[in-house]
């Protein structure tokens, strides 16, 4: 189903005609009643005609439709698609044709149906229900945390926003069967079969590209490119539902509830055992160069075992997590 423009006529001609047109069947009617007073029987033909005219002349005015900046309406006649009104504007359309919009009364955690305030949840799903309009603005999913399993079998609490807008009414209301809740599963589904992709933390010998050579994807270090796969990954989905994805954007990321502690006791441990190895390292290169200096200027001649016992003392002093106790040796080594 492609979408076609509605071509409408204007709205204020044909409502400005049925007022002028009550006006005169409420003319008729009185002017019939008059004759008929005046016991004429031909004040009747006039009565008659205004009284239909009273009824039936509301027909009319069912076609009229109000369009409001970046609003839609699909409209069917008799089961087929006639077209979508999309520009601003007050029209009159056929008072026969149908809005059609299955998604009207569907709320999800999204900018545009966020209940008003005052308004319980029946009575809001009926206003909703009612308006048959589709908004054309961009709207935000928000479809909450799901746990997923990363790469690595790691369960991870992962949720998204995703940015969208509908830019074919036509693929939206005819292609699926409600277009709001077709988008948050397939967001879902496509959250889920990318963040499969990535370990949580960059892990060696991982193929996160597809291209057979390891790289350092994460997905806490390549937030940004995860979330440009899930949204293309979405926009293929939906792409036949008339729904263009605007942007998606990782909300929230943390391993789950049940395995949090353990992972940070590993993350704590991986941290101190850096911050060890980048002290030690400069503690060597820091004995390195003092016994060099030493050497240099012939300060101190060392011979092997006095070498040892210093190296053994800067190390202890250089490595230590407290502060070093001073002790003065007025005798000999030996």
């Amino acid at each position: 189903m492609v979408e076609k423009e509605l071509k409408a006529r204007n709205g204020l001609s044909v409502l400005v005609i049925g007022i002028i047109a009550y006006i005169a069947a409420i003319g008729l009617i009185v002017f019939g009643a008059s004759l008929l007073e005046n016991e004429k029987s031909l004040g009747a033909i006039p009565l008659v005609i205004g009284i239909v005219y009273m009824v039936v002349g509301i027909f009319p005015f069912i076609g009229l439709k109000v369009i409001k900046p970046e609003e839609a309406l699909v409209l069917t006649l008799f089961g087929k698609y006639t077209g979508t009104l999309k520009k601003p504007g007050f029209y009159y359309v056929h008072p026969l044709s149908v809005a059609v919009n299955p998604a009207s009364g569907t709320t999800l955690g999204q900018s545009s149906d966020v209940k008003k305030s005052g308004v319980s949840k029946q009575q809001n799903y009926s206003l909703e229900s009612l308006n048959k309009k589709i908004s054309l603005k961009v709207m935000t999913l928000n479809n909450g945390k799901q746990k997923v399993n990363d790469r690595l079998g790691t369960p991870v609490e992962i949720g998204i926003a995703v940015i969208w807008r509908v830019v074919d009414t036509a693929k939206a209301v005819f292609n699926v069967d409600n277009y709001k809740e077709y988008l948050s599963l397939q967001a879902d589904v496509a959250l889920r079969d990318i963040v499969r992709i990535y370990p949580y933390d960059v892990a060696p010998d991982i193929d996160t590209t597809g291209d057979g050579i390891p790289d350092e994807g994460s997905l806490r270090g390549s937030s940004k490119e995860v979330a440009e796969r899930i949204k293309h990954e979405i926009q293929a989905k939906v792409k036949h539902a008339g729904i263009e994805i605007v942007d998606a954007r990782i909300t929230n990321l943390a391993y789950a509830p049940e395995i949090a502690s353990a992972m940070l006791q590993r993350q704590q441990a991986n941290a101190l055992v850096d911050a060890r190895k980048l002290i030690v390292e400069g503690a060597v290169g820091m004995v390195e160069m003092a016994l060099d200096r030493l050497k240099e200027f012939d300060t101190v001649n060392f011979d092997e075992e006095r070498k040892a016992a210093m190296v053994s003392n800067l190390l202890v002093v250089l490595c230590g997590n407290k502060d070093v106790q001073p002790v003065v040796n007025s005798g000999s080594l030996y």
